[in-house]
């Protein structure tokens, strides 16, 4: 679905990426994290036929999304974290953008406007920034693109609307799609995001599933830091400490992804053995 093979693109003499390589597969909703300005909008850019590589190879369904075809570009909906709205109702926007997706459903639009609680017969710059935001992830999952890509979606929303937000996407998804989420609000996501995908230094560190992440990683709460071993990762919480240790069991545990993020940044090499032997 999505290739990217040796990968290279800067900002004049800033070079973001050098060399990297990505494979995602339709029918997951993949959580694409880093920290700030490791390239994740950037990334999303490049894949949407937005900004082009300076080298290798971007292909989505086997295709450049730099030569901008209308018939790939009417396979991706790219919802920004920054974006513009016209002074259209919501009614004339569905029918100006609509007929550029071949599999729009108008009915679901109207279901997804429901959930949200958007009309559809106002003015989309009386909506606030919220507001506006849910009207256009309607709008997104209703053209039924292939590939969906979300630059912090729940920026913006009040806690009723994160709830709303996992719901409508995971009712959306299927077997033929492949959404990207780029967040740094990972617990909004709650079980929605999987696999995990980090970028940093210029590369993919890391694309594992929850499932593989949990065989491999064991994240509790202890009162005392354990010295034998020596925890992978240890933060403070309150009255002790939550700690990543190798998953010894042989069973899947629970896995807390901001937990796991910060064990990957701080201790990235002890993580990617634990993952490796599990696989092994």
């Amino acid at each position: 679905m999505i290739r990217i093979s040796g990968m290279d693109f800067g900002y004049g003499k800033n070079h973001l990426f050098r060399g990297l390589n990505l494979n995602l597969k339709p029918g997951n909703i993949y959580g694409l994290l880093g920290k700030n300005g490791a390239g994740k909008t950037t990334l999303l850019q490049i894949m949407s036929g937005l900004l082009f590589p300076e080298a290798g190879e971007v292909l989505l369904l086997g295709r450049e999304p730099a030569k901008r075809s209308p018939s790939l570009l009417a396979e991706i909906f790219f919802l920004a974290e920054d974006f513009h709205v016209n002074a259209l109702t919501g009614e004339a926007y569905e029918l100006l953008y609509a007929p550029f997706y071949e599999r729009f459903d108008h009915h679901q639009f109207l279901s997804y406007l429901e959930e949200f609680d958007i009309p559809g017969n106002r003015k989309l710059t009386t909506f606030s920034y919220g507001q506006r935001k849910k009207f256009l992830l309607s709008f997104g999952l209703a053209c039924n693109t292939s590939i969906l890509f979300l630059d912090e979606p729940t920026n913006g929303l009040d806690i009723p609307s994160k709830n709303q937000f996992r719901r409508v996407l995971a009712s959306a998804v299927d077997e033929t799609k492949t959404i990207i989420i780029s967040t740094h609000q990972v617990r909004d996501m709650g079980h929605l995001i999987d696999p995990i995908v980090i970028v940093d230094s210029g590369s993919i560190i890391l694309n594992r599933t929850i499932a593989e992440i949990g065989r491999s990683l064991l994240m509790r709460y202890v009162r005392a830091l354990p010295s034998d071993p020596v925890p992978i990762y240890s933060d403070q919480a309150l009255g002790g400490y939550i700690v990543v240790e190798e998953n010894k069991s042989g069973e899947e545990g629970s896995v807390d992804i901001e937990v796991f993020f910060n064990a990957v940044m701080t201790a990235r090499e002890r993580v990617e053995a634990a993952l490796q032997r599990r696989a092994g």
